[in-house]
């Protein structure tokens, strides 16, 4: 395996079983699962319907046809995500990842302008390839900073319509923007920041892109992220829960953008007819659970609960997110510097109690929570109490102390 792809934890997990929102390792341990797959597992593990509908599919041989075929099972995901997506004159395109996804959405953007200039926002993240890259603002992620695009990054603090205006309007073909920057740790933007920019993208004829990879399916308690604010998408980028654990993720745009491409183009694997199938039952229960609003309301308990336990933590400088798609910054207590070892520590310790979390923030020093929708209020009493739990063990173990003052005091892990 490449180096460049971690594994968490200093003993790696492996992951056997689940049911639920529960795993058990390769050891026979079981965890509460707080992490999702990355947001993947929208619905949790081993959900009958979901299970059902693929041992159907499976039934008839053909797993893969290509999108040179008809296959029922993708027109009628499609049909569903542009009813829903707020899209006018909705076209779908199925592609594998959400790398893969938003690469579509730019490269529809930039042909329909005539133009590689795009706008995009400091601490984001939109994936590991050469043009989604190029769009990330979270520099973590950007290695040599090499890039087929010409973008300008916004920080937090500008407001968009003025840099739209600043930045040349009539060649931007683009502004691309998550409604919670995920990886950054779970931040929402601030009310106001999209519709700042929607006159001037409007006034310009300039797309918006709303990356819904990590937001989408109700996980901020409404269907998608960019719901929270009052604009529409001219292009939506969908992917991770979409099929519960199988591969799929797409594009769904204004017709004429996404028809401006002068080439044929496809997906081998786009919108397979396993992961279609396995689509069409997620969404099914989706919408028949209410998940959307579990989501509001466990995810307000779990906040109050997270903020509760928390508030006496040196440590934590904030909860922060929406629905169930939340994140915990920690700090370096008497400094306010963000504090990754911490992270790591609480990360590990949660792990001992039991429960999988995830690391992210734009300092590497927030834990990220993306449970399954289908997550209980008791679910997230359990879990929260871990993370107490874990925060005041990281805060005994005083990982933000560097190794030589450590070394000189023989009593500190005693005396904590």
């Amino acid at each position: 395996m490449a180096r460049w792809a971690p594994l968490y934890y200093e003993k790696p997990l492996e992951i056997v079983s689940g049911r639920g929102r529960r795993v058990v390792d390769g050891e026979g341990r079981t965890y509460l699962d707080f992490y999702g797959g990355v947001a993947v597992n929208l619905l949790g593990h081993d959900v009958p319907e979901v299970c059902e509908a693929i041992e159907e599919r499976l039934r008839t041989g053909v797993l893969h046809t290509s999108t040179f075929y008809l296959a029922r099972a993708q027109v009628e995901l499609a049909e569903r995500i542009a009813e829903r997506s707020g899209v006018g004159d909705p076209a779908v395109y199925f592609t594998c990842s959400g790398t893969e996804a938003v690469e579509a959405a730019l490269l529809a953007a930039t042909e329909y302008r005539r133009s590689n200039r795009v706008i995009a926002l400091d601490r984001s993240y939109h994936g590991r390839t050469f043009g989604a890259l190029s769009v990330t603002g979270d520099r973590r992620w950007q290695g040599s900073g090499l890039t087929p695009l010409d973008v300008a990054f916004a920080d937090e603090k500008e407001d968009l319509g003025a840099f739209v205006a600043a930045a040349g309007p009539e060649s931007v073909a683009a502004l691309i923007a998550e409604p919670v920057q995920g990886v950054a740790g779970a931040v929402p933007l601030a009310p106001g920041r999209l519709e700042s920019a929607r006159d001037e993208l409007d006034s310009h004829g300039i797309p918006l892109i709303i990356d819904e990879i990590q937001t989408g399916w109700g996980r901020t308690g409404r269907y998608w992220g960019y719901q929270w604010h009052d604009v529409h998408p001219d292009i939506l980028v969908f992917a991770k829960g979409v099929a519960n654990g199988l591969v799929l993720s797409g594009v769904v745009g204004r017709r004429d953008i996404m028809e401006s491409l002068p080439m044929a183009s496809l997906s081998t694997f786009g919108g397979n007819p396993l992961s279609a199938t396995a689509a069409v039952a997620t969404l099914g229960c989706l919408d028949a659970w209410r998940l959307t609003d579990n989501a509001r309301r466990v995810g307000r308990h779990l906040r109050a609960q997270l903020d509760r336990r928390l508030a006496s933590a040196p440590c934590v400088e904030s909860v922060h997110g929406r629905g169930l798609l939340l994140g915990i910054s920690f700090i370096r207590p008497g400094t306010g510097e963000p504090c990754p070892e911490t992270a790591r520590q609480v990360q590990e310790e949660c792990r001992r109690g039991g429960l999988l979390v995830g690391l992210g923030g734009t300092h590497g020093n927030c834990l990220r929570l993306m449970p399954a929708l289908t997550l209980t209020a008791l679910e997230a009493h359990e879990g929260s109490a871990v993370i107490e739990e874990s925060v005041h063990a990281a805060l005994r173990k005083r990982p933000w102390r560097p190794p030589e003052r450590a070394a000189r005091d023989g009593s500190a892990a005693e005396a904590g």
